[in-house]
């Protein structure tokens, strides 16, 4: 079974046992087993800023609502002080879980503390919460694997295992207060270290951190596109001169747009010295830059399958059942291990579009401009 034949199918399991909450008429207490579910799930995303968010909240509300839920769904505009407040409040009314995708994985002590006093399950949702006991459940991709697969795909187009080089490699990471970004990166430079060592990966700007630990310094606040160009423009300033980058390790998408109107504002033309550059989260202008030959790859982590397991989460949590996890030795969160269910992610390039994206129907054809 393909990778994307078993994402698929994980995702129609998903549904089939949220479809069920509304039909099943058996024993209450099991999942799939009541008449109607019921209950009030607070749900925190991050921001509205970024398209994948967006699709993750609705979808996640909308898979709740159809099972018979009320939700609160709340964007905190990458401000951890507002997602406090949202959550806080939220706490005011009869919850009985929390799906939290937090801004600041480090900032949520005090308000969980708070919700496992009224006894709410808190569910971490894509990025870990850290620092506290009070978190129950975290529903993720494997993140790791995410910057293993960028920086794969850097060797094998580049064709470092055989020895070529010397190539002009700009690495960039995510928001420093994103446990995924540590992640993501880690991933990457773990492929990518060893050819910088040996000198086939050159960093002209001098932003190759000395190890994994040292990764938030190349960090880029919020994942902001503006500010990835800024730092991207700055890099050519300083260090290109003639020189032209090769490669450009970019952690997600939104990055991978700032760096690419930098490229673009200084001359660089698409299939003329255009550089490598990675991706993540499938964004639709990204796909888009993709097709014109501006952007190499993206990781594409199919955001409706992780809001589907959420969401049976959610209904087993609700339900007291056996909360499905698949790894419950990776993610320690400073407190505790956090027991996880982990989806895997699927490289995309220019010409697999057509085999993961649009026959899954995670885009239509006219979305993308094809």
């Amino acid at each position: 079974m393909s990778q994307i034949t078993k994402l698929i199918a994980a995702a129609a399991g998903a549904a089939l046992l949220l479809g069920a909450t509304a039909c099943a008429d058996s024993t209450p207490g099991a999942v799939g087993e009541v008449d109607v579910a019921s209950g009030l799930i607070g749900i925190a995303m991050p921001t509205k800023s970024l398209e994948r968010w967006n699709k993750d909240g609705a979808r996640l509300e909308g898979l709740l609502q159809d099972a018979g839920y009320d939700t609160n769904l709340q964007f905190a505009d990458n401000n951890a002080g507002q997602q406090i407040t949202q959550l806080q409040d939220m706490l005011q009314q009869d919850l009985d879980v929390l799906v939290i995708a937090p801004v600041d994985g480090s900032s949520l002590t005090g308000v969980l503390a708070e919700a496992k006093d009224k006894g709410v399950i808190v569910i971490a949702y894509d990025r870990l919460i850290n620092d506290t006991g009070d978190v129950d459940y975290y529903a993720t991709f494997d993140n790791y694997e995410v910057g293993k697969l960028q920086g794969r795909f850097i060797v094998e187009k580049l064709d470092l295992r055989a020895g070529a080089g010397p190539f002009n490699l700009e690495p960039f990471a995510g928001a420093p207060d994103d446990n995924n970004a540590k992640l993501f990166f880690a991933g990457a430079w773990d492929v990518l270290a060893e050819y910088v060592s040996n000198g086939q990966l050159v960093v002209p700007s001098g932003k190759a951190p000395a190890s994994n630990a040292d990764w938030a310094g190349i960090g880029i606040p919020g994942w902001s596109a503006d500010d990835a160009q800024a730092e991207m423009a700055d890099r050519l300033n300083a260090a290109y001169g003639t020189a032209k980058v090769d490669v450009v390790l970019s952690p997600n998408d939104s990055l991978a747009l700032g760096i690419t109107k930098a490229l673009l504002v200084a001359g660089y033309v698409e299939g003329v010295g255009w550089p490598l550059i990675t991706g993540q989260d499938a964004d639709q202008i990204n796909v888009e830059n993709m097709i014109a030959d501006r952007q190499a790859m993206t990781v594409w982590k199919d955001t409706r399958m992780l809001a589907d397991q959420a969401a049976g989460m959610v209904d087993q949590a609700v339900k007291g059942s056996k909360v499905t996890v698949n790894d419950e030795i990776t993610y320690h969160n400073g407190a505790k291990v956090v027991p996880t269910y982990q989806l895997p992610p699927v490289v995309v390039t220019k010409d697999s579009i057509k085999g993961t994206l649009l026959d899954s129907g995670f885009y239509k054809p006219e979305d993308v401009g094809l």
